[in-house]
C-alpha cells in the first residue's frame, strides 16, 4: 500500500484538487457553507500529500517520484511527471498558500462563492502540474490552463478596473506562449517526434538556431516573471485582484517564469544564454531599481507591493543569469522566500482593506495603538521583505550577490542600490501607517486580527523565521540541483572553447 502512494504521490498532489473543483459542482449554489468546507479540505489535503515529497526527497542530483507512462503515442507526448530541488520546494510553497487563501476568503468572499473556490482550486491543479512535468507537451497545457482561472479570478471577483487588468494579464501572458509553442513545435521534430524533456537535452543544435529557440522560450518567461520592460501587467493585476488572488499571483505564478528560465531556457540552450545574460542581468538590475523607485511613491498599499515583486524577483534573474552554483541557490531560495513574504504582505493589506475599504496610505496613520497584533505582524513581514538578518529574505539575497558579484560585477553593485531603496520605501509605509498621532477618528474602532486571520498568517510567520535561522534544512535540498544545472552550462562552454582551439 504505501509504495503504491509512494509510487502515485504527484498524481495525488496535483489531481486532489481537481476532485475537490468537480465535487464542488455537484453542492447547490445555496449551501456555501459546505462549499466552503470542501475546498478547505482538499487544499489541506493536498497539502499534506506534498508534505511526503519532503519527507521522502533524497538530497540527490536527478529527478524523484517520478511516473512515466505513455500518454499520446502518436505524438510522442507522455504522462512524464517528477521533482528535483528545484521544484520541490515551489510545489510545497504553492500547496501551503492554497489553504491559507481559502481560510482567509472564508470571510471575504460573500458572493458566487462556488465559482471562486472552483477557479481556485483548477488554478491549483494547473500550477502543481507546471511545477511537476517533465513532458513539454504536457507542461505547455498545464501552464495555458493556468491563465483560465486566473483571469476569471480577476475580472469576476476583483475590484475597481477589474476587467480591464484580466484581459491585459491573459494578452501579455498569451503572447509569449504562442511564440513557445512555436518553438516546442520546432523541438519536438528535431528530437524525432519526442516531447521528454531529457530527450531535448540532448539535442545538438547551433548557436544561430539556438538563439532564436532561447528567445522565445525567454519572453514567455519574462512575461512571467516579470522582467522590465514586460511588467506592465503586474501593477494592474495585483491591485484589481481579490487577496486571495493576489497572494497566489505573487506568490507561485511570478515564480513560473523564473522556474521556466531553470527547467527549460537555460540547460536546452546554453550558448544562447551566454550571449544573453549580461543583457538579461541587465534587465534584472534596472528592474530592481525602477521597480524600488516606483514603488517608493505610490499611494496605494496594495500597488507598491506589486512594484516590490518586480524589484525584488529582478535579484532572482540576476542570481540565474550569474550562473554560479552560489547564485542560482540563492535565487531558487529566493523564489521560495517572496512568494512567503509578499503573499504575506499582501495578506495583511487585505486584511487592513476588508475593515476599512480603503488601501490608500493616506488614510491611515497611527493605527499601531488600534490593532497592535496586526502591527506586529505586518514589521515582521516588512523585515523579511527588506532582507533584515535572521529572515528568510536575507538569506537569498546574500547568496544571490555573493556569488553573482565575480561574475556580473557591474550590475551586482547596483542591484545593491534596491536593498537601499526597498528599506526606504517598506519603512515609510509602515512610518506613515502605523505610527505618529492616530490621523481620523473612524479608525479608533478598527479591530485587531481575528483567530481566522492568526491562524492564516502564522505558518508563513513561521516560515520566514525558520528559513531565516535554519537555510540549510531548505538549502541541502536545492544544492544538488544547482550544482548539476551549472556544470552542464560550463561542461558545454568548455567544449566550445576546445572545438575552436582544434579549428
Amino acid at each position: 500500500m504505501f509504495n503504491f502512494f509512494d509510487q502515485n504521490i504527484l498524481n495525488f498532489v496535483i489531481w486532489t484538487p481537481l476532485l475537490g473543483a468537480l465535487l464542488l459542482l455537484t453542492i447547490p449554489q445555496k449551501q456555501n457553507l459546505w462549499i466552503k468546507r470542501i475546498a478547505l479540505m482538499t487544499v489541506s489535503l493536498t497539502f499534506l500529500f506534498s508534505l511526503h515529497l519532503v519527507c521522502y526527497f533524497k538530497s540527490s542530483s536527478g529527478y524523484q517520484f517520478e511516473i512515466f507512462r505513455p500518454w499520446i503515442p502518436a505524438i510522442g507526448a507522455y504522462y512524464a511527471l517528477g521533482v528535483d530541488g528545484f521544484s520541490l520546494w515551489l510545489v510545497l510553497l504553492a500547496t501551503l498558500l492554497m489553504p491559507i487563501a481559502v481560510l482567509f476568503s472564508m470571510g471575504s468572499i460573500k458572493e458566487k462563492e462556488k465559482s471562486f473556490y472552483f477557479n481556485l482550486l483548477i488554478l491549483e491543479t494547473a500550477m502543481l502540474g507546471t511545477l511537476c512535468a517533465l513532458d513539454v507537451f504536457l507542461f505547455y497545457l498545464f501552464w495555458e490552463a493556468m491563465l483560465i482561472p486566473m483571469y476569471f479570478l480577476i475580472g469576476i471577483f476583483g475590484h475597481g478596473r477589474k476587467v480591464y487588468a484580466a484581459i491585459k494579464f491573459f494578452i501579455f501572458t498569451l503572447i509569449g506562449s504562442v511564440l513557445m509553442l512555436l518553438a516546442i513545435v520546432y523541438l519536438r521534430q528535431e528530437a524525432e517526434g519526442s516531447f521528454l524533456l531529457d530527450h531535448w537535452s540532448l539535442l545538438a543544435l547551433s548557436p544561430q538556431v539556438q538563439g532564436v529557440l532561447f528567445a522565445a522560450f525567454a519572453l514567455a518567461f519574462a512575461i512571467k516573471v516579470p522582467l522590465f520592460p514586460l511588467h506592465t501587467w503586474l501593477p494592474d493585476a495585483h491591485t484589481e485582484a481579490p487577496t486571495a488572488g493576489s497572494m497566489i499571483l505573487a506568490g507561485v505564478l511570478l515564480k513560473m517564469g523564473t522556474y521556466g528560465f531553470v527547467r527549460f531556457a537555460i540547460p536546452l540552450f546554453p550558448d544562447a544564454l551566454l550571449v544573453a545574460k549580461p543583457w538579461i542581468a541587465t534587465l534584472a538590475v534596472v528592474g530592481i531599481v525602477y521597480g524600488a523607485l516606483v514603488a517608493m511613491v505610490q499611494k496605494d498599499m496594495k500597488r507598491l507591493v506589486a512594484y516590490s515583486s518586480i524589484s525584488h524577483l529582478g535579484f532572482v534573474m540576476l542570481g540565474l543569469m550569474a550562473l554560479t552554483p552560489q547564485a542560482v541557490t540563492g535565487a531558487t531560495y529566493q523564489m521560495v522566500n517572496h512568494g512567503l513574504t509578499s503573499a504575506g504582505l499582501f495578506l495583511m493589506v487585505g486584511m487592513l482593506y476588508d475593515r476599512t475599504h480603503t488601501r490608500l496610505i493616506a488614510d491611515y496613520g497611527g493605527i499601531a495603538k488600534q490593532v497592535p497584533l496586526y502591527t506586529f505582524v505586518f514589521l515582521i513581514l516588512t523585515f523579511a521583505s527588506i532582507a533584515l538578518p535572521g529572515t528568510n529574505s536575507f538569506v537569498g539575497e546574500f547568496l544571490i550577490l555573493s556569488g553573482s558579484l565575480k561574475e556580473l560585477p557591474y550590475q551586482t553593485i547596483l542591484a545593491t542600490l534596491g536593498v537601499i531603496f526597498g528599506a526606504v520605501y517598506m519603512l515609510w509605509m509602515v512610518e506613515r501607517v502605523f505610527f505618529g498621532p492616530l490621523k481620523k477618528d473612524s479608525l479608533k474602532g478598527l479591530k485587531d486580527m481575528n483567530w481566522r486571520e492568526v491562524l492564516c498568517v502564522l505558518p508563513i510567520i513561521l516560515l520566514v523565521v525558520w528559513m531565516g535561522v535554519k537555510p540549510n534544512f531548505f538549502l541541502s535540498k536545492i544544492e544538488i540541483a544547482t550544482q548539476t544545472l551549472t556544470e552542464t552550462v560550463q561542461q558545454n562552454q568548455l567544449a566550445k572553447q576546445s572545438l575552436k582551439l582544434q579549428k
